[in-house]
């Protein structure tokens, strides 16, 4: 029924914000990812996702469309509403959510307060093929990536290191694109860890 607004922001905290347009001020629940994005500017545009229950009519805004989308195909799994849909997009930027819906990474995914293991299952099986047939994640996104991650992984499990720790310490170095071997990988993270 709506697709945007755009429009004045006059209160922004972490998790909404309220729009003026034409006189009126609108109440959009946002998450921390558009939060970022938007707390600097005075005038915004938010895609919106309009939720009509029988106590409520409540407005999610989004910065871009692509974390709306994710927003939607989230909210289309048994066991996520909107709230928690929000907290994954709080907690995980849309590219992490989608890489880690596309590489089936269940930690990442169970890291997000309210998402269990059988959500977070539930989340790869159900999204992962939605995700890919409409040109959001590819096939063989971060598949190279993952079996690297694994390994590296496990050799600084064996070294003594934390999982959840070890695992982001990973996840931020492969972002960085400047690794490609399991060797380098593990040369780096021990650089932080």
């Amino acid at each position: 029924m709506y697709e945007y607004i755009s429009g004045k922001i006059i209160e922004r905290t972490p998790t909404f914000v309220i729009v003026e347009n034409n006189g009126i001020g609108y109440f959009i629940n946002i998450s921390l990812h558009t939060f970022d994005k938007i707390k600097s500017l005075e005038t915004a545009k938010f895609f919106l996702h309009f939720i009509v229950r029988e106590d409520a009519q409540i407005f999610y805004g989004f910065y871009d469309d692509n974390e709306r989308v994710l927003f939607r195909a989230l909210i289309s799994v048994s066991g996520v509403g909107a709230n928690t849909a929000r907290l994954v997009l709080s907690a995980l930027s849309p590219e992490d959510a989608y890489q880690a819906i596309a590489s089936a990474d269940v930690v990442k995914l169970t890291s997000v307060k309210g998402i269990g293991g059988k959500t977070a299952q539930r989340i790869v099986v159900d999204l992962k093929d939605k995700l890919v047939k409409k040109g959001f994640i590819t096939e063989n996104m971060g598949s190279s990536h993952n079996t690297i991650k694994e390994e590296a992984l496990s050799g600084l499990q064996i070294l003594g290191f934390n999982k959840i720790a070890a695992s982001r310490v990973l996840d931020k170095i492969l972002k960085s694109g400047n690794v490609d071997t399991v060797e380098g990988l593990i040369k780096e993270a021990l650089k932080i860890l």
